[in-house]
């Protein structure tokens, strides 16, 4: 499998304090950043002669719902994909703030729906929240718009469920950090509950999701004090009554 990230966009409309846009300069505020439609369709062929399978991720440092043509270029992405002619998974990162824009979660629904190619190609959506009071995401991320993000992620488990997909998986990430550790337990109890009525199953975890499930993930915080934040770490999964991190112990992600 050859993972490809085509990143639409080098802009983003949140500064999270972990992340290198919080500290980047205007080059991240520049539409001209943002890659062509054309280009889009000329890579997106080009995939048609890559030898292996490819994981498709429209996503590297900025958010791709940002990019104005977003929704167009992920419906071009899987009109192209028959078959999975081009990729055989895609995967999308996003904050989820923009998610609803012209009709967004509907959309993504459809393309994950498309009957043309495997049913589970569309493999997840990964949404960074890293907080679930408000007041602590303002201050995580730099803007006021966790209820915005948290409304869109409620909307799509709601309509995933009516329509009786399986796909995409949803995977809610929060990065610990000093600023947000008190927030992981509400954080835990809040997505804990909606995930179990979602109906499907979920995982719990302080390692990459595996495929297959809805998760919850936990995130080492990557940082120039690493001791202290693996310590951190350390710290709230046990107060959450998580495993450790398998790098610390081997142990494995909890299911439920």
């Amino acid at each position: 499998m050859i993972y490809l990230n085509l990143e639409l966009t080098d802009r983003c409309n949140l500064r999270c304090q972990m992340c290198g846009q919080a500290f980047s300069g205007t080059v991240h505020d520049d539409g001209r950043n943002d890659m062509d439609y054309q280009v889009w369709e000329t890579l997106l062929e080009g995939m048609a002669d890559v030898p292996e399978e490819v994981s498709l991720c429209p996503h590297w440092l900025g958010e791709p719902t940002v990019h104005p043509r977003f929704g167009e270029m992920v419906r071009l992405a899987f009109r192209r994909n028959g078959g999975n002619r081009l990729f055989r998974h895609f995967k999308l990162h996003t904050n989820g703030v923009l998610l609803d824009r012209d009709d967004g979660i509907a959309n993504l629904l459809d393309c994950a729906g498309r009957t043309d190619q495997e049913p589970d190609t569309f493999q997840f959506a990964h949404f960074s929240l890293d907080a679930h009071d408000p007041d602590v995401y303002r201050q995580v991320k730099g803007a006021a718009t966790g209820p915005a993000a948290r409304a869109n992620i409620l909307e799509l488990l709601r309509l995933r469920q009516q329509r009786d997909q399986a796909w995409p998986k949803v995977t809610l990430a929060f990065v610990v950090m000093p600023e947000n550790h008190h927030d992981a337990r509400p954080f835990l109890e809040f997505w804990s509950r909606t995930l179990e009525e979602a109906g499907g199953p979920f995982q719990v975890t302080s390692d990459w999701p595996a495929a297959g499930q809805d998760a919850i993930y936990f995130r080492r915080l990557n940082w120039d004090d690493q001791d202290g934040a693996d310590r951190l770490h350390r710290r709230v999964l046990a107060e959450l009554g998580l495993p450790p991190h398998p790098g610390d112990s081997g142990d494995a992600p909890r299911s439920f």
